[in-house]
């Protein structure tokens, strides 16, 4: 089967299982990374939905114990519940459902040897910024790639992406940080 057509297909079952587009956009925002939070308001305005929609899908993911809710501040901060057991399969049917997994896939065949990718920044926290900010930890890294990749995502995204590398190695100590 094709990727697009692998795709296609999953894109077709979340939108029969998950008819509810607050709680799919809920799952992403929660999935896609385990450290992204958030808290009504500030959802509620990221997706320029009513309170009480979001409200409402947060108290029922709660309630079925996928997203795990404290307090902070008079605020409820809410995020995945990663010792849920179906955490794993719905990061992975989200990241699918992105196509995160194939592009990342690709990138990292292209790229060198790519110890780890995290998110820093304001997407790091969970925030919805103009600005993402990418570290990449590797050896040999094609840095003229990735920044190439990194201007294309950032014109179709429409935000600014900024690459920082530092070379690791399995008996390297962090070297430097270079950020183009």
């Amino acid at each position: 089967m094709s990727t697009f057509v692998a795709h296609k297909l999953i894109n077709l079952m979340l939108d029969s299982l998950i008819t509810s587009k607050t709680r799919l956009k809920l799952l992403i925002k929660f999935f896609v990374s385990a450290s992204n939070q958030g808290h009504l308001r500030g959802l509620a305005e990221e997706f320029q939905e009513s309170t009480n929609s979001i409200r409402k899908e947060l108290n029922q993911l709660s309630e079925a114990g996928y997203l795990e809710k404290r307090t902070e501040k008079n605020k409820i901060l809410y995020k995945a519940n990663t010792s849920h057991s179906l955490f794993k399969p719905l990061q992975q049917l989200i990241h699918t459902f992105l196509g995160i997994d194939d592009l990342v896939d690709h990138v990292l065949g292209q790229a060198g040897d790519i110890h780890s990718v995290s998110l820093i920044g304001d997407y790091g926290r969970g925030l919805d910024s103009d600005e993402i900010e990418v570290l990449i930890l590797g050896v040999n890294l094609n840095q003229a790639y990735l920044l190439l990749l990194a201007a294309k995502a950032g014109d179709k995204l429409k935000k600014t992406i900024q690459l920082h590398f530092q070379v690791v190695g399995p008996d390297l100590p962090l070297v430097r940080l270079y950020s183009k």
